[in-house]
């Protein structure tokens, strides 16, 4: 009697590593698991208490990336899920290296190095791949599937209680390491939200309002902007810290006048169970920038210029109310 021959294990494409265990590694470390293209290769976090875990399972876990670098030469990319403020000088770190980077957005704080990561990504031929994983949104992706006249105007709301979505992750509440608040975080994901619908069009923003605390936080804004092109569109983006509950949703008008909707938590009624697939989407557009460098158009720097962009608008209006721009996006 011949033996079954048992299938052959799979042995992953891609060893990667991620650096920074905190409240958004876990939907990455689960998207690595899920896809047999990936391989979970070191992780790392100044936090030896967040290491312990994955040193008890046998995965390699270090306190210093360059350690983790100069262990593991292989590694086809980096998934960086640390506080804002870090992104900028690890990404340069990991870029010099020569590994790919999927980095969380914000790209970065500061504007000025969205254009130095990426000429530096260039010059190392190595892939600068910003997630924003609304982007990947069952429903979104729905909405847009189905369009067949051009889109007139975008609102994307994006509102929230942060701290309920932080966890121990506290400096989302630090203006200085966060970037500022709602628009430096939340903001990313929203401008890029309005470039998938308008199919990536280069946004400029026309107006913007922004509440801060006491701290200097920005809890709420809204940012109306337009899309240059052949075919200009207008859009609102309506941010909030401070919302009681969780409502994040893109409303379109139509060309014609009619309105089409997706709410980006349908179908996913648990406290951030929708970031699950949309993490998935996130890995799976990061390996198809690995197949195809040449092919990847990193949005990172231009959602970066718009959060500053914001800033500064919010803040000439509110000290030369005279120059405030009428409203007129869409609502």
């Amino acid at each position: 009697m011949t033996a079954r021959r048992l299938p052959e294990r799979r042995v992953a494409e891609r060893r990667v590593a991620v650096i920074g265990l905190g409240v958004i590694s876990r939907f990455y470390l689960a998207a690595i698991e899920a896809d047999p293209a990936f391989e979970l290769a070191a992780v790392c976090d100044l936090d030896e208490a967040a290491l312990a875990p994955h040193r008890a399972a046998g995965t390699p876990a270090y306190r210093d990336h360059h350690a983790l670098l100069a262990d593991h030469p292989e590694l086809a990319g980096a998934v960086l899920t640390v506080p804002n403020d870090a992104h900028a000088p690890l990404c340069r770190d990991l870029l010099t290296a020569g590994v790919p980077v999927c980095v969380e957005k914000p790209l970065a704080i500061d504007p000025a190095d969205g254009p130095r990561l990426a000429a530096l990504a260039a010059e190392h031929g190595t892939p600068l791949f910003t997630a924003f994983h609304r982007r990947y949104s069952t429903p979104l992706l729905e909405l847009l599937a189905g369009l067949d006249q051009p889109i007139r105007q975008v609102r994307v709301r994006y509102l929230e209680r942060i701290e309920e979505h932080v966890g121990q992750d506290r400096w989302y509440l630090d203006p200085a390491r966060c970037g500022g608040g709602c628009v430096a975080d939340n903001g990313p994901n929203a401008f890029d939200l309005v470039r998938r619908c308008l199919g990536e069009a280069e946004l400029t923003v026309t107006r913007a309002e922004i509440e801060r605390d006491a701290a200097g936080l920005d809890r709420a804004a809204v940012i109306d902007l337009v899309a240059d092109g052949p075919q200009p569109a207008r859009a609102r983006v309506e941010l909030d810290w401070s919302y009681p509950g969780e409502l994040k949703d893109v409303r379109l008008v139509m060309a014609d006048g009619t309105v089409r909707q997706a709410d980006l938590l349908a179908g996913h009624p648990g406290f951030k169970e929708s970031l699950w697939h949309e993490y998935r989407g996130i890995l799976t557009a990061f390996g198809a920038a690995l197949d195809d460098p040449s092919a990847h158009r990193d949005g990172g720097a231009h959602a970066l210029d718009l959060v500053h962009a914001a800033y500064r608008t919010a803040d000439t209006a509110a000290t030369h109310p005279a120059t405030r721009v009428p409203q007129e996006a869409a609502r």
